[in-house]
């Protein structure tokens, strides 16, 4: 049997750890390096003085990024793996072990890294990572304003859709303030409000008024409004690193007919033409059910330059969207995919687009849903637009929509011709009348 070939002696592995890092050069005996900052520098040191300009590693928590970001600047190439691809020999399972294992697959070059952006998209990603949390947290003290109310007997957050709105906050201060009469908090709602629900918000807002429930409903306030104040700090972080990136350009009009804000979107002026510009000129705000807000948070994890994967079926695979299939000779199977941040984002942008009732990709998801149910047709639109995001991303290609009707006779033309194929297999003539 032929032995496998060395492609690179001087290859190194490192594992990863919250208090230590284990390195080895092609396979050779580990040598262990604390995780402070002089320690990285020894560590980066110690690998240029050995030649070393390859290294592997595996993404363990947040624990590689340090040492990643030491050895990039010091213009070596860091491959980072995923551990579910260079599983230890049964027996062999330890930091010093790994170390090797990683060493000695690198230098033979059976391993491939993962996706990792470049500098300024990491920046931008924390940035955006930590305004999601920012708003997940926020979210949870709406719920315990609501929970305060619900011990109170006071039904108003469940008669109104939003109790963090306009017409919400101004009566959650108000009864803060004292006012319990419940016409009087009525005359702060809006104009719709007091027009369509005036009896029921009323009547929702008689309760028992309990001091320690009005003193827990004022700290969720208070924690809401904090929340609040560190998401616009966030806004203005992220403004300032898109103008680093590639300020604003008044050329770039805003799209017509421009869809209503949501209301966790930054407050960011000119939003639309930075990320337009950062994107190469690329509007991938022309596909339905994605706005400047979801645009943003896709560009955080993959970045402009999606031609790192070869094709849309690679970067859908990527994302977890993709089918998952194994053969082995005729045994075939399914594997399922786990979907990071992006395939996330993908699904909850389907999920939005499935309610939609003029859209060609909104006729898609219940055409797939009556036949293979709703899990199955929500991942399956947001494969749809993650391979029309790489297509517009990759090619420049302008997405046209065509409409729910042009969609529903191109399915019902695909439809005839294949009964027409049946028929003519069958020795059949498929006769169509007019109704």
């Amino acid at each position: 049997m032929k032995a496998l070939p060395t492609l690179n002696e001087n290859a190194a592995g490192i594992d990863v750890g919250s208090e230590s890092f284990h390195v080895s050069i092609a396979g050779e005996e580990p040598r262990v390096f604390g995780t402070m900052t002089r320690d990285l520098q020894q560590l980066r040191e110690y690998l240029c003085e050995r030649g070393v300009r390859t290294v592997a590693m595996e993404a363990t928590g947040v624990y590689w990024l340090c040492a990643y970001e030491v050895l990039e600047n010091a213009g070596l190439e860091v491959l980072v793996v995923n551990g579910r691809h260079v599983k230890n020999v049964p027996g062999r399972k330890s930091d010093m072990a790994d170390c090797q294992w990683l060493a000695t697959l690198h230098a033979h070059g059976l391993l491939r890294s993962g996706f990792v952006p470049d500098a300024n998209i990491r920046r931008l990603q924390d940035y955006v990572r930590l305004r999601q949390d920012k708003i997940a947290t926020s979210t949870s003290h709406v719920q315990h304003m609501q929970k305060a109310l619900e011990r109170m007997n006071i039904k108003f957050h469940s008669v109104i859709s939003d109790l963090s709105g306009l017409s919400g906050l101004a009566v959650v201060r108000a009864i803060l303030d004292g006012e319990r009469d419940p016409q009087r908090l009525l005359e702060l709602c809006d104009t719709q409000i007091r027009k369509k629900k005036a009896a029921a918000v009323c009547e929702s807002l008689r309760g028992t008024w309990r001091e320690e429930h009005l003193f827990a409903l004022r700290q969720a306030l208070e924690a809401w409004e904090f929340y609040q104040a560190q998401i616009r700090e966030c806004d203005a972080a992220i403004e300032v690193l898109l103008h680093q990136l590639g300020p604003s350009d008044p050329n770039i009009p805003e799209p017509i007919g421009r869809r209503r804000l949501s209301k966790n979107a930054p407050q960011i002026q000119g939003l639309h033409s930075m990320l337009i510009k950062l994107c190469g000129g690329h509007d991938a705000t022309l596909i339905p059910a994605i706005a400047d807000h979801s645009l943003l948070l896709l560009i955080s994890e993959v970045g402009t330059d999606l031609s790192r994967w070869p094709s849309a079926k690679h970067f859908t695979s990527w994302t977890g969207l993709a089918p998952g299939s194994h053969q082995s000779g005729k045994r075939r199977g399914h594997v399922s995919r786990q979907r990071n941040r992006a395939g996330r984002i993908f699904c909850t942008l389907a999920q939005g687009l499935s309610r939609t009732v003029d859209k060609a990709l909104g006729g898609f998801y219940r055409r797939l849903k009556a036949r293979r149910g709703g899990l199955v047709a929500n991942k399956a639109l947001a494969r749809k637009i993650a391979a029309l995001f790489w297509q517009v991303m990759v090619h420049g290609v302008t997405y046209v929509e065509e409409g729910l009707k042009k969609y529903q006779a191109r399915v019902v033309e695909t439809e005839t011709r294949l009964l027409q194929k049946l028929a003519r297999k069958h020795g059949f003539t498929l006769k169509t009348e007019v109704a």
